[in-house]
């Protein structure tokens, strides 16, 4: 790997890191404060808000300016939203700020991999940072349990500032206050990554025609006969992951009686589980190959809705890091692809806004979805099993649909397989 992957990979696991723990801080200060059941799993969705309101702006964004400088404004935005969790705005106001500097932080993320990495190298490189930002997954998880659980939340509570009430109170205002620290040890790495050699294009001055550049790009990618296929499969993993690592609070609490503590181990063993496939897919993936993965996919959402037989945490256990490993697998090569495909049809910024776009509306329906069915009294086990049952259905219409296109239009896959495989096999001196 080129000089300064490292120092981008130091950069993204302490920003998600500090992302994960922060969710489980959010969901610890609604229950304290005795917030509507609804409000929980609302959180997926609202912070998946402006990645769709934004997304024809962010990605013209960070091919317009070095991408290690957005990611140190995002990383900024991001510890606004965790001030003003902290001095008393709504969690899911405050939520969805940090989503805004998500939102900026990742198209500069990805996009910055397709810069300064070869084709040959994406697929490795995106199991490594995948498999490292679901290890700050598991972490941060962990971490933001027992930053709110009974033996850390009493130390952070104890530490004064002399001369100053912070009016900080509650553990998971404790715990929200450690976590700004997290953001700005983030922030300095993004100051040292490496500003590479590709040109910076320049960004529209009317937000009119950010807009019609932004639905172009999009359209570019759904007509592409691969990048839609690994659009489709990457925009509903991730739909379904987003809300899957919230609703399994509620789904512990009420499969296994555990408290935001105890449940937040269940989503770190999920995520374990996503490090491993991920890690091996980027051994044993070639770009050429990414859509043999896709019956994967299947066997994903039935695993989601087999979750709801799952009522002993000996079996729990076996069960998720199964779940993860089986989605980890399917996803990095599929995500490699996608960005191939869009580094080759337009800017990598403006290709994985688009990505992003598709991702998070999935994220913001789902959730809106499940959200609605707790605010009528559904139950968690209902709602898991409508996932599942939308992930092994999908998967098995965007397979049939690679299928038709293979056969369909033939010499067009044919003719960007090869350029994936040439591509892949071609390392710049």
């Amino acid at each position: 790997m080129k000089k300064g992957f490292s120092t981008i990979m130091s950069a993204q696991f302490f920003s998600s890191l500090a992302d994960n723990a922060l969710l489980v801080g959010a969901i610890e200060l609604l229950r304290n404060t005795g917030a509507p059941a609804w409000q929980v799993p609302a959180l997926g969705p609202i912070f998946a808000l402006f990645y769709v309101i934004l997304a024809p702006f962010v990605g013209a964004f960070a091919d317009a300016v070095p991408k290690g400088k957005v990611m140190f404004y995002a990383n900024l935005i991001k510890i606004v939203g965790c001030l003003m969790m902290m001095f008393g705005a709504h969690p899911l106001l405050s939520y969805a700020i940090v989503g805004l500097g998500a939102a900026a932080y990742s198209p500069a993320k990805y996009g910055i991999l397709t810069e300064l990495l070869p084709p040959s190298q994406l697929v490795k490189a995106n199991g490594w940072i995948e498999g490292l930002t679901i290890a700050s997954i598991i972490l941060g998880i962990l971490l933001g349990g027992q930053l709110v659980g009974p033996h850390l939340a009493p130390l952070l509570l104890g530490l004064d500032l002399p001369f100053l009430d912070t009016g900080i109170d509650t553990p998971p205002e404790a715990a929200i206050a450690s976590l700004v620290l997290l953001y700005l040890v983030a922030a300095i790495f993004n100051l040292a990554i490496p500003r590479t050699q590709t040109e910076l294009q320049p960004l529209a001055h009317s937000p009119f025609a950010l807009v019609r550049d932004f639905a172009s790009c999009n359209s570019r990618l759904w007509a592409d006969k691969l990048g839609q296929i690994s659009l489709a499969t990457t925009t509903l993993f991730w739909g379904i992951s987003g809300n899957m690592r919230i609703i399994v609070f509620p789904w512990a609490a009420a499969a296994l009686g555990y408290s935001t503590t105890q449940a937040s181990t269940l989503g770190g063993v999920v995520a374990l589980g996503t490090a491993v496939g991920a890690v091996a897919a980027s051994v044993y993936m070639r770009l050429d190959r990414a859509t043999k993965v896709i019956p994967l996919g299947i066997i994903l959402g039935l695993l989601v809705v087999g979750l709801n037989a799952v009522t002993n945490i000996w079996v729990a256990v076996p069960f998720l890091i199964l779940l993860g490993l089986v989605g980890g697998f399917l996803v990095v090569p599929m995500n490699a692809l996608l960005q191939h495909r869009g580094h080759n049809l337009m800017g990598a910024g403006r290709s994985i806004a688009v990505q992003n776009f598709n991702e998070q509306a999935c994220i913001l329906g789902l959730g809106a979805l499940y959200t609605g069915m707790t605010r009528i009294g559904l139950s968690a086990f209902i709602a898991i099993s409508i996932f599942g049952l939308i992930v092994a259905g999908t998967m098995a219409l965007i397979r049939l649909w690679h299928q038709s296109n293979c056969i369909n239009h033939r010499e067009e896959v044919e003719r960007l397989m090869v350029l994936a495989r040439c591509d892949e096999c071609h390392t710049p001196s």
